[in-house]
């Protein structure tokens, strides 16, 4: 399964995400970010690629929608609603990404 995580700068959120979620038996993860200043910039690919994308708010599955509409029909899009308060694998933030995506897969 090719997971992709999505948040604003592919800094904090998203790389936690990609880096604990890629560790699973027979997942693919990847992470990108939705801004001009992120680390890895979504593109359509992203978006063809993914069987399930995890935005961490509602506005990143807006921008998606908005900027990639073709790409993102093609892909279940869910929002995690998890804030941008937490660093890089934050103890708090890798047990809310584990309990919420674990609800959707």
């Amino acid at each position: 399964m090719n997971v992709l995580f999505i948040c604003s700068r592919n800094k904090w959120r998203s790389r936690t995400a990609e880096t604990l979620f890629r560790r699973i038996t027979g997942w693919n993860a990847r992470s990108a970010g939705t801004a001009a200043s992120a680390v890895r910039k979504v593109n359509n690919g992203h978006l063809e690629w993914a069987d399930i994308t995890f935005a961490m708010e509602n506005k990143h599955r807006s921008i998606l929608l908005q900027q990639f509409p073709n790409a993102a029909a093609n892909t279940k899009i869910i929002v995690l609603d998890i804030p941008v308060c937490y660093e890089y694998m934050h103890p708090d933030l890798v047990e809310e990404l584990r309990v919420k995506v674990a609800a959707y897969v």
